[in-house]
């Protein structure tokens, strides 16, 4: 099976949920080896930069007319991503901790994977990656 094949059989079988959960996984992944090594070289900004673009994305697609999420979910993923933005220049400029990140990356995995109160007769996600 080809690799073209393969990613499209996984996004078909993913819900939302999943895919945004997988993303941040890796995300995440690529943050908590950034601090590991040691070295702020190119690969911690390659993480940093990613992200912050992951959270840019997330705050230009809840700022936009006709986003279905809630309108306080939505204000506050756009507060969070705001955040993500200046602290992750901290992070770069003035040797901040980017611990901080990790964690709210997770505490958003945590939501991800809980299951949604309008699924409560289904069974939970599969998706069980920890970081």
């Amino acid at each position: 099976m080809s690799l073209k094949a393969y990613q499209k059989a996984q996004t078909s079988a993913e819900s939302p949920r999943q895919t945004e959960y997988r993303l941040f996984a890796q995300v995440t992944g690529a943050l908590i080896r950034a601090k590991e090594s040691g070295i702020k070289n190119g690969a911690f900004a390659e993480a940093l930069d990613w992200n912050r673009r992951m959270w840019s994305t997330f705050t230009t697609d809840c700022a936009m007319e006709g986003n279905q999420l809630p309108k306080d979910l939505r204000a506050r993923i756009i507060s969070i991503g705001l955040w993500v933005n200046r602290y992750t220049s901290d992070v770069i400029r003035q040797d901040a901790d980017i611990d901080a990140l990790i964690d709210v990356n997770r505490a958003i995995m945590e939501g991800l994977a809980a299951r949604p109160a309008s699924a409560a007769g289904e069974p939970a996600s599969g998706v069980q990656q920890t970081i």
